[in-house]
């Protein structure tokens, strides 16, 4: 039965009303990780009446995680992120029923932990396991609402849905792991893991009510600094092979370059890498510091600024050779070079890198891409001199 006092705000809505409110009362949400992204989606799941959620983590709540992760206090620090969440949805709402899953998800378990769901909500640190999500998904027929953070950035889109695009349509390889990071590495904006669980929480309140606009084909991309929001088009790849099972999963967990911990384990040195081991259709993620190597012995790319107008206006390099807000890629393709290596850069390196994917789906050779790691603000501290206002 419908709590109408609790949810009277929403039943008030025209497009959501007591029928509406019963829907979300009878559907369910996985959320795969109790951390930045799975607690502000959580409460507000909760708080929106959804009958009965999820809570997939195997982690314990650490004093740095309530930096972000509003579903633990200080009092949970050392507690299972499970269980201190179901306490904390429980005092929220004592109708909501809360399903813990006190494992981390592999391979082995995904498919029953995640059968049987109305929606999956992904709140994942890691590629791995991300990639994991989709495959599952994929088999089981379920859509899922993605979001990550990158420091001051944050994306969301909605995947698997009524035939629409999966999360390997948009990325059907994942980075090199020396590429990608950690949040203890790379740090993130308190408040951005809000906002996108947050923008998580809403498209899944919006399918389960079958309203429309959703964000399948379409990755939501936010800046926290600028307090932007991009939207970047992608369709279903009709060439990529469907997902049969979990075996190119399975193997990306077993990838010892990769930790399911925090992301990602510290990449192999060189002499440790296998020569036959190279990701010859990935994109080449260059430090700055390799970039002002390569120029200082004649290296000269076509510079390609994907920021958005105002952030170019503001600040760009002095010899960029194209600028183009990142969603509008495709509209200039006759202008970028196919014979000339094309580095890309954003502010920080994550809409370049979406943008390079958009040029390798538009058949240019992955191997002439370059995607600056820290964007323009890399290139500020290494180079100040070359940066016009």
């Amino acid at each position: 039965m419908v709590d109408v006092a609790r949810h009277a705000r929403h039943i008030s809505l025209p497009n959501v009303g007591i029928e509406g409110q019963r829907r979300l009362k009878d559907s369910s949400v996985l959320i795969i990780g109790a951390g930045g992204l799975g607690s502000p989606a959580a409460l507000y799941l909760a708080a929106a009446g959804i009958g009965r959620i999820g809570l997939v983590d195997d982690d314990t709540v650490d004093l740095s995680n309530l930096q972000r992760q509003i579903l633990h206090s200080t009092q949970d620090v050392g507690t299972p992120k499970v269980d201190s969440a179901r306490a904390t949805l429980k005092a929220l709402d004592p109708g909501v029923e809360v399903v813990t899953y006190a494992t981390r998800l592999h391979p082995e378990n995904a498919l029953e932990i995640m059968e049987g769901w109305d929606l999956v909500l992904d709140g994942t640190d890691n590629l791995p396991t991300r990639y994991l999500v989709d495959d599952a998904c994929s088999l089981l027929g379920t859509p899922w609402v993605y979001g990550s953070v990158f420091r001051f950035e944050g994306q969301v889109s909605l995947f698997n849905h009524e035939g629409g695009p999966c999360y390997r349509d948009l990325f059907p390889e994942p980075p090199p792991p020396e590429a990608v990071p950690s949040c203890s590495d790379a740090g993130v904006f308190g408040v951005l893991p809000g906002m996108v669980g947050v923008l998580q929480a809403t498209e899944a309140i919006k399918l389960l009510l079958g309203l429309p606009h959703s964000l399948s084909g379409v990755l939501l991309v936010y800046d926290a600094l600028t307090m932007e929001f991009n939207r970047l088009s992608f369709s279903s790849d009709p060439h990529r092979p469907r997902v049969a099972d979990l075996s190119q999963a399975a193997a990306l967990l077993s990838d010892d370059e990769w930790c399911s911990v925090d992301g990602r384990r510290d990449p192999m040195s060189e002499e440790q890498k296998s020569p036959s081991s190279p990701r010859e259709n990935m994109v080449h993620q260059i430090s700055m510091e390799e970039v002002l190597e390569r120029r200082a012995n004649g290296w000269a790319p076509f510079i390609l600024d994907v920021r958005s107008d105002g952030e170019h206006e503001q600040v760009r390099i002095a010899d960029f050779s194209l600028h183009v807000p990142h969603p509008e890629v495709l509209s200039v393709l006759h202008e970028l070079p196919k014979d000339t290596d094309i580095l890309l850069h954003c502010k920080g390196g994550m809409r370049s890198q979406l943008a390079a994917n958009t040029l390798v789906s538009a058949g240019w050779d992955a191997n002439r891409l370059f995607n600056l790691q820290g964007g323009i603000m890399a290139w500020y501290a290494a180079a100040p001199h070359d940066i016009v206002n």
